[in-house]
C-alpha cells in the first residue's frame, strides 16, 4: 500500500533517532514536510541530512522536553514558518529505567519528570496543534506509548505516565469538537524495541547472558525494530485509516499479556 502525504506537514517530537527518527523518515519518504524536535543538536543535524534526501522541506529545533518554555519556543518558531501542522507524532518520552526498583529510594522529582516528559509534552504539543488542524478539517495525532500504557508493568512512574497518555488519546478521540473536523487520535503501544545507545544496548554489552535470556523469552525470538513502528504510524497517518480513531494499537510481537 502506497501512502501519499504530499502537501502535509508533520511534527515529530524526539524525531532525531530511534522510533521517532524512523517515523520521521517514513513520513518524509511519503512526501510530507517534516519538523523534528530533539535535545541533541548533532543528532538533529544528522537526521536533517537524511530527511532532505527525500526532497522534502525539513525544519529542526533543539529543545529539552523537560523544559516547557523551550518546547513552547520551538513550537512558536515552527508555527511562524508553517502556520501549523497536519500531523503530530508525540514520540518523546521515556524514563522507564529512571529511579530505582526500590520505590522509597526514588525521589519524587523522578515521578514528576517522567510524567512531564511523557504526558506533559503530549498535552502541550497536542493542544498547540489542534487549532490549525481544526481549521483545515483534517489532522492526525499519534502518541507513542508502550505496552505499559495498556497493562500493568515496569516502574510505577513510567507505567502511570504511559497509561495517562493512553487515556488522553482516548478522551480526545471522543471529543466532537475535534473529531467532527476530521481529526483522529490514536496511540501506538510498542513492546521491546532495540535502539542503539539505549538501555537495551547497554544491557547487551554489560550482561550479554541476561540479554540473551530476555530475547529467548520473547515469542518471536527477537525485539522489534523502529522501522516496524514507523510502518504502522505511516498507515495511521493515511487516508486509508480515516475510520481509525481512539485506538491503542499494541505492536509487541506477542510480548505482553494485554488483551488488545
Amino acid at each position: 500500500m502506497k501512502v501519499d502525504l504530499l502537501g502535509k506537514k508533520a511534527l515529530i517530537s524526539g524525531g532525531s533517532r530511534g522510533i521517532g527518527g524512523a517515523i520521521a523518515l517514513a513520513l518524509a519518504e511519503a512526501g510530507a514536510s517534516v519538523a523534528i524536535f530533539g535535545r541533541d543538536i548533532d543528532s538533529l543535524n544528522r537526521q536533517k541530512v537524511k530527511l532532505e534526501n527525500f526532497g522534502t522541506l525539513v525544519e529542526v529545533f533543539q529543545c529539552d522536553a523537560l523544559d516547557s518554555s523551550q518546547v513552547s519556543d520551538s513550537w512558536g518558531r515552527l508555527e511562524k514558518i508553517w502556520g501549523g501542522v497536519d500531523i503530530l507524532i508525540n514520540n518523546v518520552g521515556g524514563g522507564g529505567r529512571w529511579g530505582s526498583d526500590k520505590i522509597l529510594e526514588t525521589p519524587l522529582t523522578t515521578w514528576d519528570e517522567v510524567l512531564r516528559k511523557n504526558l506533559g509534552v503530549s498535552i502541550q504539543l497536542t493542544t498547540a496543534c489542534l487549532p490549525f488542524m481544526k481549521g483545515n478539517g483534517w489532522g492526525r495525532v499519534i502518541t507513542v506509548t508502550s505496552i505499559y500504557g495498556v497493562s500493568v508493568g515496569g516502574r510505577p512512574w513510567f507505567n502511570i505516565a504511559k497509561v495517562a497518555q493512553t487515556a488522553l488519546t482516548k478522551n480526545l478521540a471522543r471529543n466532537f469538537e475535534f473529531t467532527r473536523h476530521g481529526i483522529t487520535f490514536n496511540s501506538i503501544a510498542p513492546g521491546s524495541v532495540y535502539i542503539d545507545g539505549t538501555g537495551w544496548s547497554a544491557m547487551k554489552q554489560d550482561d550479554p547472558h541476561a540479554f540473551s535470556e530476555f530475547i529467548d523469552s520473547l515469542p518471536l525470538g527477537r525485539m522489534g525494530r523502529p522501522e516496524e513502528v514507523a510502518a504502522l504510524a505511516l498507515f495511521v497517518c493515511s487516508d486509508q485509516a480515516s475510520y481509525l480513531n481512539g485506538a491503542s494499537i499494541v505492536l509487541d510481537g506477542g510480548e505482553s499479556s494485554a488483551l488488545t
